[in-house]
């Protein structure tokens, strides 16, 4: 078995490595192209070498078949949109010296179709760009374009600019959600189609939605999506995934089921579950889970690196492909988080690091070495040197110096929405119609009493008596005591969006804000001011200059100003807010994420590709206690820093 894969291994890298040079060449612009204008379009197939290419990769039997080669998939999962695209090129290269000869990932809808028809491929979301990098440092592709992706990022990935219908049943042949789908496609797929290996690109498979099985409310929906891809050009070898918990309704006809798990006990059910579904097939683990993902308030995940060789061995072993999910997890950079919702709310920490292969800045870990000695004794050829470190630092602490309270804030964020009864984030008139995806709502409203306050508030609330804050409204906390006042008070709620459910039965029910009515003493509330507080980088534009010095006593929330100053050349870091108690750090614009002393991170990464040399603006929004200083720790190349006190 192994001199088969040290076979098909090589002769898979041997036959990328002509396609790897042309479309390096094509990267190179226009005036390689003969005068064409685009790289996306199929003018692969002028290249005389790639007439030979006729059959993509197929099942036959139990081996995957790449032209007239067997084939094994070792496969490793990195999100363009979660690495800065300065580092594409390193974690790839870091991908193929691990040994592995193909590279998988997902395509975020929410983040490529932001506002309804209006579309953005550009700088971090460039997905051509990442696709043809891989191809150019010598990496096979397996597409997963959803439109359901789960990735535990905001809403499995699906705008929130679905939920303005109050009917509407994701990932169903609902008519709604399938229009929206068929427009998303018709743009998606022009891009990636020319990419297809049958034209010359590196795509050899795409996925078919994303473990449907463990949602399964519509029986049409598989077909559906199915042939969405096919109907617009995609011809390569077509997947399923899903776990233990949807194999058995996860699967659709000409399609081939993969599976995904952790351990070896789950290896062998699902194998034989497999053999028995579809007979003699290929066999593919699409994600071995080589960590896990954190959430906040709870302990920080961490899986062995011997117990990942040990199952890693055990799948190939048994004569399965793989993909590790993940390689390199990256990082929730903004507000794109997800959730889960079970018996108990919770969402996703910032840093997706995910006990990956890499950690969540790019650093070798110890299943990285692990690893790549495995693969490189089921490689005929040595592995290609892995890429040296890159480096980090420690700056001087950021002492913010300038400070404006929300509450002054709001004059500069011109005229509130005007409205009698509470509108949820996604359905305010914000946004070109879209309404509010991500961030914060203030509602404001004027009460003669005092009482008890109840009402829907996703997913957290802090609630405050003109300026004094009194509590929090959430999924634990559905009622609190207003206290007594006199006269004319304004009841003011501030609602963070903490991240939509990614996984589970309940995405159709993800609007957050205030949903639905007020009370106040049984008694509904009417006549609310409501501020969209997404913080884009538009959004601390509005503030000008209008920012005063740092009082002894800060009235909270409040944003706070400070300057982070790099000489001679900028290196990654990760900032650590000791003292601060929970809000959202950004640099020169760029949202790094969320912090919350709960823990388990315990640190923000920050790309040195963001910092330029000299003034470096450091805005944080801080909800109720601001540290001294903003400090700044380097990494140790084996550790994780973003968990370390």
């Amino acid at each position: 078995m192994n001199t088969r894969m040290r076979t098909s291994w090589n002769q898979g890298f041997c036959s990328w490595s002509r396609a790897a040079v042309t479309i390096s060449r094509l990267r190179a612009g226009p005036s390689r192209m003969n005068g064409a204008e685009d790289r996306r379009l199929p003018r692969l197939n002028w290249y005389p070498w790639l007439r030979h290419r006729q059959e993509g990769l197929q099942a036959k039997g139990q081996n995957f078949v790449l032209e007239d080669s067997t084939f094994w998939i070792f496969g490793g999962s990195i999100h363009y949109f979660r690495v800065p695209r300065e580092y594409w090129r390193d974690r790839l290269l870091k991908l193929r010296a691990c040994g592995l000869n193909t590279l998988t990932t997902y395509v975020p809808w929410n983040l490529h179709e932001p506002e309804r028809g209006k579309f953005d491929f550009s700088g971090n979301l460039d997905l051509e760009a990442f696709i043809l990098l891989a191809a150019e440092v010598g990496l096979w592709v397996i597409l997963r374009p959803g439109p359901y992706i789960c990735s535990e990022i905001d809403l499995g990935g699906l705008p929130s600019w679905l939920l303005q219908d109050p009917d509407m049943k994701l990932r169903t042949t609902y008519k709604g959600f399938t229009e929206a789908v068929d427009l998303y496609f018709d743009h998606l797929m022009s891009r990636v189609v020319p990419l297809q290996y049958t034209l010359g690109g590196p795509i050899i498979a795409v996925q078919v939605e994303n473990e449907y099985g463990s949602y399964d409310k519509d029986p049409a929906y598989m077909h559906y999506v199915k042939k969405a891809l096919e109907d617009r050009g995609i011809v390569e070898l077509l997947l399923t995934s899903d776990n233990k918990d949807g194999l058995r309704k996860g699967g659709i006809h000409g399609v081939l089921a993969t599976i995904n798990l952790q351990s070896q006990q789950e290896l062998l059910l699902l194998t034989d579950f497999l053999l028995h579904a579809q007979g003699i097939q290929p066999r593919m683990v699409m994600e071995y889970w080589t960590g896990w993902f954190d959430s906040w308030g709870d302990p920080h995940h961490i899986l062995d690196s011997s117990e990942v060789l040990k199952t890693v061995s055990a799948i190939i072993n048994a004569g399965s492909s793989i993909n590790l999910y993940m390689f390199h997890g990256g990082t929730n950079f903004g507000f794109m988080n997800g959730a889960m919702h079970y018996n108990e709310y919770k969402s996703d920490v910032t840093s997706y690091d995910y006990d990956a292969v890499l950690t969540e800045a790019g650093d070798y870990t110890a299943k990285y070495f692990k690893l790549r000695d495995f693969f490189s004794s089921l490689s005929g050829d040595p592995l290609p040197p892995p890429p040296g470190l890159l480096l980090k630092t420690t700056y001087e602490p950021v002492m913010p110096g300038f400070y404006l309270s929300l509450w002054d804030a709001l004059k500069y964020l011109g005229e509130p929405i005007m409205a009698e009864n509470p509108i949820n984030m996604e359905n305010l008139p914000v946004n070109d119609g879209n309404g509010q995806a991500f961030g914060y709502t203030l509602y404001e409203t004027t009460i003669t009493t005092s009482g008890i306050l109840s009402g829907r508030v996703c997913d957290r609330g802090q609630v405050f008596v003109n300026k004094v804050s009194i509590g929090f409204l959430d999924y634990s906390n559905k009622k609190i005591v207003v206290p007594l006042i006199q006269g004319y008070t304004v009841l003011r709620i501030l609602v963070e969006n903490r991240g939509r459910v990614n996984y589970g039965l309940n995405i159709d029910d993800q609007r957050k804000g205030l949903i639905g009515n007020l009370y106040l003493n049984d008694a509904p509330l009417k006549k609310f001011r409501i501020y969209s507080l997404d913080m884009k980088k538009s959004f601390f534009q509005r503030f000008g200059l209008n920012w005063s010095s740092v009082p002894d006593e800060p009235t909270f929330p409040a944003f706070f100003l400070g300057i982070l100053m790099v000489s001679p050349s900028p290196l990654d870091t990760f900032l650590k807010l000791e003292g601060w108690q929970k809000g959202v750090v950004f640099i020169n614009g760029q949202n790094l994420g969320r912090y919350w002393n709960i823990g388990p991170q315990k640190t923000l990464y920050l790309p040195g590709v963001w910092l330029k040399k000299g003034v470096n603006q450091v805005i944080v929004f801080e909800e109720m206690m601001a540290g001294p200083v903003i400090q700044s720790v380097e990494v140790p190349h084996l550790g994780r820093q973003q968990y370390i006190d």
